[in-house]
């Protein structure tokens, strides 16, 4: 995932590297990671999976992106002249609120092309993760879940508390909004829609249905995915 020899040495902790010659892939550590060379240029992937992880470590067992090793991986990205494009590959059930807008931020961001590639799920603050790319696809079989902002632990009821609710929907819906096709009216109506999950309010989108509500930009698998990424480098 890491570049810059200096990272490297800093980040790595020993993580041994592994390439294969005959299609010029690198696994830069074992945190899934790729880099991929075709035709003189090279593709770097992330995989986003499990919860997004934000300031509170998640309890053992779970599957978890961690977003202090997602972000300095992606300036790594922007900032190698040998890495032509991302790929970003989603299966998340979502996660820490500001820890995935964060990521999606910085995905927005980059000068570099990029495509998301939703495979299984991408749920929650999975979808202006899924959106943040220059180009998203979805695989049939996948969902994707949307529903208002939670939060766990102490909530204090007073106007701040609905005020902060509010402002923080706001901000997701206007990222979303603002990187897809969809409609702040129409998204508003899959938020709140209460005939979709039971005990709870939302909505869950199959692939082709994402697709047609404007929220992803194509209906596609993984050979879809590299091929829009080759046109845009």
């Amino acid at each position: 995932m890491f570049f810059n020899e200096n990272i490297k040495e800093t980040l790595m902790n020993g993580d041994q590297e592994s390439s294969n010659g005959d299609n010029g892939s690198e696994n830069e550590n074992n945190d899934g990671s790729v880099t991929v060379e075709n035709k003189g240029k090279k593709i770097h992937c992330i995989t986003i999976i499990g919860q997004i992880e934000g300031h509170y470590p998640l309890g053992g067992g779970q599957k978890a992106t961690k977003y202090e090793h997602v972000l300095p991986a992606l300036v790594s990205v922007e900032e190698d002249e040998a890495i032509s494009g991302l790929l970003i590959l989603l299966n998340t059930v979502g996660g820490d609120v500001e820890a995935g807008l964060a990521i999606a931020e910085m995905v927005a961001s980059m000068s570099k092309p990029s495509v998301s590639l939703v495979l299984g799920g991408g749920h929650s603050i999975g979808v202006p993760l899924a959106v943040s790319a220059k180009k998203s696809f979805i695989v049939p079989s996948a969902t994707m879940t949307v529903h208002p902002v939670r939060i766990s632990g102490t909530v204090i009821g007073a106007p701040q508390t609905f005020r902060y609710f509010s402002d923080m929907q706001n901000r997701i819906t206007e990222f979303i909004c603002s990187h897809s096709k969809i409609s702040a009216e129409r998204f508003k109506e899959l938020l709140m829609k209460s005939d979709e999950m039971a005990a709870d309010i939302g909505t869950i989108l199959e692939g082709k249905q994402a697709v047609e509500e404007g929220l992803i930009d194509s209906l596609g698998g993984l050979s879809d995915a590299l091929e829009a990424l080759s046109q845009m480098m």
